[in-house]
């Protein structure tokens, strides 16, 4: 295997401490002979077999437990005493404690400078450093951990890891290979070993890259395809039951603990949790709400904020906003601190949604790993899912919207046809009085046609709303939807009212409330028919609409109703919409009947 033995051997007999030695004059190269025969074999076959074990290591694996698994390969091939990992960070500008072996090393100090220390001499030369007496090494400042880990010499050798596409950068760091002999000499061969084995790591990273790629290829295909399914369904897409079906096709590729999804109120003063992963077993509260003032993250997620700061202990981009250790962030409020201790919370990423730089909704990840930061790919994916979020929800408004214009289509359909009527049959003076109600009719529903198409991007503004002439409206809009659909037997009580009842809100929200509502009562009749009755009053600082149809709901029923998981789109859409409106719904059971109770915050004066 070497190239000229004879040669070799005449070199090796020139050597001082070779001239002495009373050999044979042809032993040297019989030595050297016999040492290519089979000594050298032997070690190239398991420095290969070591070489190949790395490269073939696990894919499937997280980064860090690659890196572990090699350092162990290296620390076990060199006859060392233990291995650190160490990731330079642009934007820190630190090295970070990425993983070791053995594992339980890692009580070294999380982040390091990249000036002044013998990881960032290694990452801006990209040589190796050879420390033969670290207590005696300038660049290696953590003296005290010498003696508790017991080794006194390093070899730290680059590693990069090189980029995959134009945007990205290359990965570069170091390994840090321990001794526990002090004044240790370092031969290159040894170091030469360390440098081949550092660098075919990097085809062990560049295999889980393939694969994630592959993975993130199939993830956004398996995103798609759920909302597809969803705009196929009876249902029509939901963004939160979106949102719990595709979050599981993420959790096995980032080693999720929890995903929350929040959207954000008009004002920018509220936020509440619309969905939450695990849907079962989970520590989320779906439905409640949280004034933004009360999180730092919130309010600079929401640019409410100035990010002045430059802590090692969060990273803040355009992005997404990942906080490294919750801990001891500024961003993370006391309460929000107690809540991740208490659930093994160890770092969490904030990923806002929206468009054109207004922020409707964002997405948490809760992750039980102090993830130090995350992968382009993994970001990318996110960044995916809350693009296509966003899309479900411009569809769940354009569904919401089609659904409530039913109510008013018909309507307008009716009372245009007893206009026609009033004309074609030159009645028009002698009913002035029924004309002019017409036309009233007409153009309040057609005003409101046009604020639900625009509810599709925006909802208008606040504005006090009498609760009892809405449900009057919207009781004699049901009257003309019942004749025009030829509904029979049905009985239809009005009051009493209360005149003067104020609610502050949305007004097209409470008349799709009530259109819903409406709706719903009126196919619940039986078809032998029976009553549909409303009427309003207030008690304390409520305002109450009551709207009672003939017929029996199940007690299940009633419970998934309440709880916004009813069948139908009208009940989904009520469900959210008391949500914001901070209202409430109550199901009351009579003999024979069922009453829909709608509960606002009265407004006074």
């Amino acid at each position: 295997m070497l190239m000229d033995l004879e040669s070799l051997a005449k070199e090796v007999q020139q050597e001082p401490w070779a001239k002495g030695v009373p050999v044979e004059r042809d032993f040297w190269y019989r030595l050297i002979k016999w040492i290519d025969e089979y000594v050298l074999s032997e070690f190239l076959n398991r420095l290969v077999d070591q070489i190949d074990e790395i490269v073939d290591i696990d894919p499937d694996l997280s980064e860090p437990q690659i890196l572990e698994r090699a350092t162990r390969y290296m620390v076990e091939f060199l006859g060392a005493h233990s291995a650190s990992v160490r990731i330079y960070d642009p934007q820190t500008e630190q090295m970070l404690s990425y993983c070791s072996f053995p594992s339980e090393q890692e009580s070294r100090e999380t982040f390091i400078p990249l000036d002044g220390s013998i990881a960032g001499q290694v990452v801006k030369t990209r040589q190796c450093y050879i420390a033969p007496d670290l207590l005696n090494e300038d660049l290696y400042h953590n003296k005290d951990a010498i003696n508790a880990k017991g080794v006194q010499s390093l070899m730290a050798v680059p590693l990069e890891i090189p980029r995959f596409f134009p945007h990205e950068r290359d990965t570069i760091g170091v390994i840090q290979i321990y001794y526990e002999e002090k004044n240790r000499e370092f031969r290159p061969l040894e170091i030469k070993i360390a440098n081949t084995m550092a660098k075919r790591l990097s085809f062990a990273i560049a295999r889980k890259k393939i694969l994630s790629m592959h993975r993130m290829t199939e993830k956004r295909e398996a995103i798609v395809q759920h909302i597809f399914r969803k705009l196929g369904s009876r249902g029509g897409v939901k963004m939160a039951e979106v949102f719990n079906q595709v979050i599981p096709e993420l959790a096995d590729m980032v080693d999720l603990q929890s995903c929350t999804l929040f959207s954000v109120a008009e004002g920018l003063d509220r936020v509440m949790l619309q969905a939450g992963f695990p849907v079962e077993g989970g520590y989320h509260t779906v439905g409640k709400v949280c004034p933004v003032s009360d999180e730092p993250v919130f309010e600079l997620l929401l640019h409410l904020r100035e990010y002045t700061g430059e802590s090692a202990y969060e990273v803040v981009t355009p992005f997404y906003i990942l906080v490294v250790d919750p801990q001891r962030s500024e961003l993370i409020s006391e309460n929000l601190k107690r809540f991740a201790a208490f659930h093994n919370i160890n770092s969490i990423l904030y990923v806002p949604l929206g468009y054109d730089g207004e922020i409707s909704h964002f997405m948490i990840f809760d992750a039980l790993d102090q993830r130090q930061r995350y992968r382009d790919d993994e970001i990318d994916i996110f960044l995916f899912l809350g693009r296509e979020l966003m899309k479900a929800q411009k569809m769940e408004r354009l569904d919401d919207a089609l659904h409530d214009f039913k109510n008013p289509a018909i309507a307008i359909a009716g009372f245009a046809r007893r206009l026609k009527d009033l004309i074609q049959k030159n009645e028009l003076e002698r009913s002035k009085e029924q004309v002019l109600k017409y036309v009233d009719i007409l153009l309040e529903e057609t005003s409101r046609l046009q604020e639900l198409a625009m509810s599709i991007y925006t909802v208008g503004k606040k504005q006090m709303v009498n609760l009892s002439e809405v449900l009057q409206r919207r009781f004699e809009i049901n009257r003309e939807a019942i004749k025009e659909q030829l509904k029979q037997n049905i009985t239809m009580i009005e009051g009493p009212y209360d005149p003067d009842i104020k609610v502050m809100c949305y007004g097209v929200h409470v008349e799709r409330v009530f259109d819903n509502l409406l709706n719903n009562a009126t196919k619940a009749i039986p078809f032998m028919g029976g009553i549909l009755s409303v009427s309003t009053y207030t008690d304390g600082e409520w305002a109450y609409a009551e709207i009672t149809n003939t017929g029996e709901i199940s007690e299940n029923d009633r419970i998934k109703i309440l709880e916004g998981g009813g069948e139908g789109r009208g009940l989904y859409i009520t469900y959210r919409i008391m949500q914001l409106l901070k209202g409430k719904i109550e199901i009351r059971q009579g003999k024979d009947t069922t009453t829909f109770v709608v509960c606002l915050p009265l407004h006074r004066s």
